[in-house]
């Protein structure tokens, strides 16, 4: 029996996958350990791990629902965050790790702080990557335009300062680089398919793309009508009432059945009389309504799209991060899904006509199912961390 310990930073795409790797590993009757924060513990404590609460360390729940935003947009920004948190947890991390004395540490690529110690005690090391993986031929499809290109270089001094804090506590990083990608030699899950990941050919055979994790549906969805419109913005960056006005103007007349979710930054009490073919709710079982819908509406990222492809469901694209667009790029260029240029409610209410009227959208997503299907899934991810032990 190994000990393995997971960290983790609060966010629902970044925590879902690894579930059901932490099932497959506690089946197999090793224990697992899981540093996250107080909002993830019952899925966490229900996949067999035993949670540690790490709320009172973290920066990022003390932000304003405004700083939240800025996560994922601001590079600086992020890397202050990530390392005011590393730092806020280097004492406690680096006691209970000498205590615990785990065989492997599995942590998520934007949990630095686990990635941190475990280069810092020797311990062998799995990062688990809910994005793309990133090298100089993949990056060439994170386009960032001019406007993005003056933010990073004006920002550089700042991450400079901060990646300085982090060596002088003794972590071994050189640059941002270190912190938000990996090497050819750290042992990488990548919870996508060798298909759907740009350039996978050019990474080492230390990186392992084992396909989305897809946990089972826990609610039903009723179709009320033949086609179904689901629109999210995802559970982070979500507060767009324009956008949700628009999207309401835009099917009101469709004919549609349209299930949107807003989240917990805008209350669905505000919203007017709806139209009797539009529900809107704050949350949704988005796995069951991805079983019945037809086109998503989407800000694309890579858990949600993940999903959205696993069931063959086109995609109408509003990307918001750097992230998010490279995830747009990727499905524009294996013709799963379109990216209007405005919000709009015209915009919006064409774009999901063009993909409901163009059956190779629709051809094109099932084609990505199929190769998510064929990956190994959570059993290639818990031998990946086995074979490190």
């Amino acid at each position: 029996m190994s000990k393995i310990v997971f960290f983790c930073i609060p966010a629902h795409g970044h925590t879902n996958p690894t579930l059901r790797v932490v099932q497959e590993l506690v089946s197999r009757g090793h224990q697992v350990w899981y540093y996250s924060y107080n909002s993830m513990k019952d899925k966490i404590e229900s996949a067999g791990a035993e949670f540690v609460s790490c709320d009172n360390y973290d920066m990022e729940q003390k932000l304003s629902p405004q700083d939240g935003a800025r996560i994922g947009k601001d590079l600086a920004f992020s890397t202050k965050i990530l390392v005011d948190t590393t730092l806020a947890l280097d004492d406690k991390i680096c006691a209970d790790m000498a205590h615990l004395k785990p065989d492997c540490i599995v942590a998520d690529s934007m949990a630095i702080w686990g990635k941190a110690v475990a280069m810092k005690l020797g311990i062998p090391f799995v990062s688990s990557t809910t994005t793309f993986a990133f090298n100089r031929h993949s990056a060439k499809i994170m386009k960032h335009n001019t406007a993005d290109m003056v933010k990073i270089i004006f920002s550089l001094p700042k991450i400079s300062k901060d990646i300085k804090r982090l060596q002088d506590k003794g972590y071994p990083v050189k640059s941002v680089l270190d912190l938000i990608s990996n090497d050819e030699n750290t042992d990488t899950i990548v919870y996508t398919s060798p298909q759907f990941q740009p350039c996978s050919d050019t990474f080492s055979d230390k990186y392992v793309f084992v396909g989305p994790s897809i946990r089972p549906a826990t609610e039903k969805i009723e179709k009320t009508r033949d086609k179904l419109v689901y629109i999210s913005m995802g559970t982070v960056n979500n507060d767009m009432m324009p956008l949700y006005k628009s999207c309401i103007e835009a099917f009101r007349d469709s004919g549609f059945q349209v299930i949107l979710s807003v989240g917990n930054m805008v209350s669905a009490q505000v919203f007017d009389t709806l139209p009797e073919n539009i529900s809107v709710f704050p949350y949704v079982d988005q796995i069951a309504v991805l079983n019945k819908a037809d086109v998503f509406i989407s800000h694309c990222g890579m858990n949600s799209a993940s999903e959205s492809l696993y069931f063959g469901v086109p995609l109408v694209m509003l990307p918001q991060t750097y992230e998010q667009r490279g995830v747009a790029e990727r499905i524009l260029q294996l013709g799963a899904g379109v990216k209007p240029d405005r919000a709009d409610s015209g915009t919006i209410c064409d774009a999901v006509k063009t993909v409901l009227a163009d059956s190779q959208y629709k051809e094109n997503a099932n084609k990505i199912a199929e190769d998510f299907r064929k990956c190994t899934g959570a059993k290639g991810a818990a031998d990946k961390i086995l074979s490190m032990i």
